[in-house]
């Protein structure tokens, strides 16, 4: 009776989660139920199990929609037919083409029109007609007994009650971005839409007998399953699992010579453990199919870093699949796969973003298009941008929507519609609201993706599952973590350089002498790092000073407790306090002691949880597997966490442990949960981070244009500029003769890219370059007008920035020469390679033109967002009074003065909720300097923008850092013109 219900993943119009629409369905004594979302089989599997689990019987469908118009509805009367139904709908969704008026004929699954879709004559024996108890008395004219059998009852559940009727409105109006009060009452679904009582319905149908038997034929004879324990990715790299067996243990003794020499007995005897364990587990395709990967880009010249927890395996080290070796950091292999672990896990491999969609792209050409396929995700409805659209639904004007936001809990007039957005977003909330993309997944699958899910194509123009990675892990598909980032994009753009300009190959997996170099040390120790992977935020580079750190071991540890669940429990600063008094330290009981003896009693890792879930509070490695993932944000449900919570107290009240350390131990581990890294990844981190530095501190100016060019980083751009002038390098505004889109470096000469421009257009950019290269350079501003067709906007940008000085002229006198060629040139051009009769240049006259030396600077600050001179330069303000930020080391309790050019700041909120912020900036001399600014000081003296400002505060020292606690600031202004 029920083969037309939704859910949530019906977006914006259905109201139901999947799982309270089966306990509703149980609830009303009913056995078998249809989801049939709109164009979408995203929640397939969960019903199936919630289905299973209530002893309901699933049918998977679709309900097919072009717009608001419902075609029909795609039944699977098996497994086959779910395949079929998810391929037709995959095609559409990817060519974006509407469905046709009836689907390809296929007798696997059953289709199901609204009553006057179409004549009933017509129907093949698995179509049929869909009628509503409302529409019974349309069926008179459809008495012929021919059409007996062609009718079935279609009773479509969207909702529950008047609520989530409501709640149906406002995501229909959010979705058509119209008023509420303008909403067609025919494109919504009607208010009956619910479940009702099965006995109430066969009544209504009661004078129909054939209609309700053709109803209970139709659901009889669907069926749909899967073995969800069978893993489904891809099962053989060379063809059977022999092969596979044998290739992995050749690749992995043949990495061994490599990595350890070919008599290392540790790593020998570990390589057979892992093996043994891989191939018991069914991983050894997996193995293959990430060497492969890695292979090509290495092939290709791309670079990658393998990390987190496959950085624990000795036979991926050996692979080069990642840089981390186990050995070396006593990881344990366990950690990434084990016999005992819940679900497997996953290698994540980074490459560089201008390289990530070449490796996606021959995943795709290697296993077919039927088989890989990016992972789905889903975004989700939040409380912001909830309550924005449900005040454009209400027709709010835009200022009391922008109070709403900002302060949610404000009181307005009585005829206000705040209460009502204000509960209706709370209800909302977190409701899916479109497919979004997984940020790195990939599943390769033995059979094809559409047995288990439709595939979509994003603007990223890569199939994507409608399943997100808890369904799929959930139904035995393993991902593969293809991720890019742009720090890898810093080292291979720095390589090349350095290929280029000095003809020297780097090896930059060469990592063992990296950790050996006392240069290196040096840099790490004094956190020279402005530009280096995740060790160059000032968070970052106070850490390493106040640990001293020099060396790898030390940089694992803090690329750990740098997260913020470290952070803010205060383990972060318990743990600097223990690393300097080592012989202070106290354990909470002598478990902790053994199992924390090199973390100086903190836990920093999630294998030092799992370590006090196992061995501490006896939790089973199942349960502590389940805890980590929770850790780590993998874990959608809280029932098994709550479940473990209470083993957790319970076997710690068992082993007689006191109350106040149970409770203590318990929120270390709560205080990470979705931050803490293993200590695999924080390996892997610091390998990143040593390959940044050793660049850095070899070839820095090939370095700086490297992260310039990669526009990431935790600074913006006008610092790393900063950083690339401290190198030496002298660094020229853009120039139309020697300027290319990026940021070049010839010697030691630095051309700003034009992609740095404000309002420079892409099509100039290219003409520019296009010309040169063929033709050579320009030759002074007519030529440049005649070979580029610039327009007058476009080349008084050109000129402002100083990219035609080549000319010899001052800015202002080119202006007035563009303006006057531009009017007498013809509108049309060919832009060809200059003109057949080349003419001179009409010469103009004009009067002397006085130009200030912060014209320059301002046109800067204007069309590049930063000056390429000293900023100081242009303060309004006499340096010379100011002490460096270098006077804080040994004078702590001073209060000073200094004046400060800001570079960021970080907005934190203490324990009572007050706003209160760090911040960094940058003395006259280039040197850093750290403010804290409490709650009342960032009130009464908060920041406004970018600039200069005076500093008065005290001298603060904590584990050799220093830093200034503000007490009063105001803001320098730019100097005059005069």
């Amino acid at each position: 009776m029920y083969l037309n219900c939704k859910t949530q993943f019906s977006f914006r119009y259905g109201t139901y989660k999947t799982e309270d629409l089966v306990l509703a369905a149980k609830a009303q004594g009913i056995k078998a139920l249809a989801l049939t979302n709109i164009n979408n089989t995203a929640d397939i599997w969960d019903f199936v199990q919630f289905c299973e689990a209530q002893d309901i019987k699933p049918i998977a469908g679709i309900e097919i929609r072009n717009g608001d118009t419902l075609l029909y509805l795609l039944l699977a009367r098996n497994n086959q037919g779910l395949l079929a139904m998810n391929r037709f709908l995959s095609r559409h969704l990817q060519a974006g083409t509407p469905f046709p008026a009836r689907p390809p004929q296929d007798e696997d699954y059953w289709v199901i029109y609204p009553l006057g879709a179409i004549d009933p004559g017509v129907l093949q024996l698995h179509e049929k007609i869909g009628v509503r108890a409302a529409e019974l008395n349309k069926l008179y004219r459809y008495r012929d007994q021919a059409y007996a059998d062609k009718f079935v009852m279609r009773q479509p559940v969207t909702f529950e009650n008047q609520t989530s009727y409501n709640i149906h409105r406002l995501l229909q109006a959010v979705d058509k971005n119209i008023l509420l009060s303008r909403q067609d009452r025919d494109t919504l679904a009607a208010p009956d839409e619910t479940f009702g009582s099965p006995d109430a319905l066969l009544q209504a149908f009661a004078a129909y007998p054939g209609i309700i038997l053709q109803t209970r034929i139709v659901t009889d004879s669907c069926s749909i399953g899967m073995d969800f324990r069978k893993d489904k990715t891809k099962s053989s790299f060379k063809g059977s699992a022999d092969a596979d067996r044998a290739y992995l243990r050749q690749l992995a003794f043949d990495g061994m010579q490599q990595r350890y020499g070919s008599d290392h007995k540790e790593a020998q005897a570990r390589i057979e453990k892992e093996l043994q364990i891989i191939d018991s587990q069914g991983f050894n395709a997996y193995f293959l199919i990430t060497y492969d990967v890695i292979r090509h880009a290495r092939h290709r010249g791309f670079y990658h870093v393998g990390r987190g927890s496959g950085a624990n395996s000795i036979v991926a080290y050996c692979l080069q699949i990642t840089d981390v070796d186990p050995i070396e950091l006593d990881l344990y292999f366990e950690r990434f796969l084990n016999p005992e672990r819940a679900t497997p896990p996953d290698f994540d491999i980074d490459f560089s973003w201008r390289d990530r969609d070449e490796i996606i792209r021959y995943l795709f050409e290697t296993y077919g298009a039927d088989h890989v396929a990016l992972l789905g995700a889903f975004s989700t409805f939040q409380q912001s941008a909830l309550t924005r659209e449900l005040g454009k639904v209400f027709g709010l004007p835009k200022a009391e929507i922008d109070q709403l936001v900002h302060n949610p809990y404000a009181t307005y007039a009585e005829d206000s519609y705040q209460k009502l957005i204000a509960g209706y977003s709370q209800l909302i909330k977190d409701f899916p609201n479109h497919l979004s993309i997984h940020a790195g997944g990939v599943l390769i699958s033995e059979a094809p993706l559409c047995r288990y899910t439709a595939l979509e194509l994003p603007p990223k123009g890569f199939a994507t599952t409608q399943i997100d990675m808890h369904v799929a892990e959930n139904i035995g598909l393993y991902k593969l973590d293809i991720l890019s980032q742009r720090g890898l994009g810093h080292i291979r753009d720095c390589i090349q350089l350095v290929r280029e300009n000095k003809g020297i190959a780097i090896d930059i997996h060469a990592v063992s002498q990296f950790k050996n170099d006392k240069r290196l040390a040096t840099k790490l120790r004094e956190a020279e790092s402005i530009g280096c992977f995740y060790i160059e935020s000032p968070g970052m580079r106070q850490l390493l000073k106040k640990l001293r750190c020099d060396n790898y071991i030390t940089l694992v540890a803090a690329s750990s407790i740098i997260r913020p669940g470290v952070a803010q429990s205060g383990m972060m600063r318990q743990y600097v306090y223990n690393f300097h008094h080592q012989d202070e330290v106290t354990y909470l009981h002598p478990k902790m002691e053994a199992l924390l003896k090199e973390t100086f009693g903190i836990m920093v890792y999630q294998e030092d949880v799992i370590k006090v879930a196992h061995q501490f509070a006896g939790l089973d490695r199942g349960q502590a597997d389940i805890l980590r993932r929770a850790m780590s944000g993998k874990y959608r449900g809280d029932k098994e966490m709550q479940a473990i919570k209470t083993r957790f107290f319970a076997n710690c009240k068992a082993a007689g442990y006191p109350d106040a350390v149970s409770n203590e131990v318990w929120r270390q581990i709560a205080s990470f949960a979705g931050f803490s890294f293993s200590k695999a990844h924080s390996a892997s981190f610091a390998i990143e981070s040593y390959q940044s530095l050793y660049l850095k501190t070899y070839f820095p100016m090939e370095f700086m244009v490297g992260v310039i060019n990669n526009f990431g980083g935790f600074y913006n751009t006008a610092v790393y500029f900063m950083e690339l002038k401290r190198t030496g390098a002298h660094i020229h505004a853009p120039c139309v003769n020697n300027s290319r889109q990026l940021t070049t470096l010839r010697d030691k000469e630095v051309y700003v890219g034009f992609i740095h421009i404000q309002g420079l257009e892409d099509t100039l950019i290219l003409r520019i370059e296009n010309e040169r290269h063929q033709y050579g350079s320009f030759i002074n501003l007519y030529d440049f007008i005649e070979r580029t067709g610039a327009g007058i906007e476009q080349l008084n940008i050109l000129i402002r920035i100083g990219a035609l000085r080549f000319t010899g002229k001052s800015k202002k006198e080119l202006l007035w020469e563009a303006n006057f060629l531009q009017r007498r040139r013809p509108q049309k051009i060919p832009l060809a390679a200059g003109s057949l009769f080349e003419e001179q240049p009409e010469t103009l006259t004009l009067p002397e033109l006085q130009h200030h030396p912060l014209d320059d600077a301002m046109d800067e600050l204007e069309l590049l967002g930063f000056a390429l001179g000293n900023p100081f330069d242009y303060v309004d303000d006499d340096i010379r009074k100011y002490p460096l930020a270098t006077t804080l080391e040994g004078n702590t309790g001073d209060t000073i003065t200094l004046l400060g050019y800001l570079v960021t700041k970080k907005d934190i909120y203490t324990r009572q909720n007050d706003r209160m912020f760090f911040g960094t900036f940058i003395d006259a001399a280039g040197n850093w300097l750290d403010t804290v600014h409490f709650p009342a000081i960032a009130r009464r003296y908060p920041l406004s923008g970018e600039g200069f400002y005076r500093i008065t505060g005290t001298v603060m020292e904590e584990f050799g850092t220093y830093s200034l606690n503000v007490t009063h600031m105001e803001k320098a202004g730019i100097r005059n013109r005069r």
